[in-house]
């Protein structure tokens, strides 16, 4: 392991990160490393960790080198591995601008759901090209005590279950995962989202994500929330051939949230770096230990 690493700590609508710049994939990060680091009090603390490096580096990115420099390799705060987190690939952006990468403007960035569209405004919000809904069928359920909701299942890159409620304290306090029915829906786990309105499409969420418990905010899974709470509403821009934008408040903040034509979603709302320094090879080495 390097005797010196660099990190950063930034954070999404107060999804939170902690950032290691590695261009070369010379850092070893094990699932034990990654959770020590995301760690609130014995560590850095974060929802996820942003592991930067360049795409032809990586063995599960060197075949999207050529359309994207830089690969989000992204983990959750257990140290598990994700496909995509919309929130991250802002903050991600908002770091290779930081360090002179990219620019305002557009650049593109691969992560495991593929090669996402990114857009650093004047501004300082960005917009991220989260690609299109899947929308798979089937009836799913989820519960919370004795409260039992249906879900639309939606996948964004990563599977999620929205849920909408008449009032957010339904959710109870989403330290563990809310029960879902039937298991075969999410084989690997589901982020889930519960859902109230606050105006014309314009609402409220709070969620549970899969390897990180409940977050002050989740990308994907506004994402998600938008093309439920559009469906609901009786409103596809593939059948009308208008642009659908939904408000979305997260405990962390607001998402705008589009769907075109297309299918495409875009994802606006701010990133912030607030601190970056170096991280003790020994303390890191000895806290993997501890959890061996």
């Amino acid at each position: 392991m390097s005797t010196r690493i660099v990190f950063l700590k930034g954070h999404g609508t107060e999804n939170d990160f902690v950032i290691v710049p590695d261009p070369d994939n010379s850092v070893e990060l094990s699932p034990a490393a990654v959770a020590a680091l995301c760690d609130r009090r014995a560590g850095i603390g974060g929802d996820g960790l942003l592991h930067v490096v360049r795409s032809a580096a990586h063995p599960e990115a060197r075949h999207l080198a050529a359309e994207a420099e830089w690969f989000m390799d992204y983990r959750n705060g257990d140290g598990s591995v994700a496909e995509m987190c919309g929130n991250g690939v802002r903050v991600f952006a908002r770091y290779l601008q930081h360090a002179g990468h990219a620019t305002e403007g557009d650049l593109a960035v691969a992560t495991r759901g593929g090669v996402k569209t990114v857009h650093i405004a004047k501004d300082g919000d960005i917009t991220v090209g989260m690609g299109r809904a899947l929308l798979p069928e089937g009836d799913v359920t989820v519960s919370v005590g004795e409260r039992s909701w249906p879900a639309r299942n939606v996948n964004m890159g990563n599977p999620h279950a929205v849920a909408f409620v008449a009032d957010l304290a339904h959710a109870g306090d989403l330290f563990t995962p809310p029960p879902y029915h039937p298991a075969a829906a999410y084989p690997d786990g589901v982020n889930v989202e519960f859902v109230a309105d606050r105006g014309p499409r314009h609402v409220a969420m709070r969620v549970h994500e899969r390897g990180a418990g409940e977050t002050r905010s989740c990308g994907t899974g506004a994402c998600a929330v938008a093309v439920a709470a559009a469906r609901r509403d009786g409103v596809d821009p593939a059948v009308t051939g208008t642009p659908a934008t939904y408000t979305v408040d997260l405990p962390g903040g607001t998402l705008v949230i589009t769907e075109h034509p297309d299918g495409e979603i875009e994802m606006t709302g701010p990133a912030v770096l607030v601190a970056e320094g170096e991280i003790s090879a020994e303390w890191l080495e000895n806290a993997v230990r501890r959890r061996a």
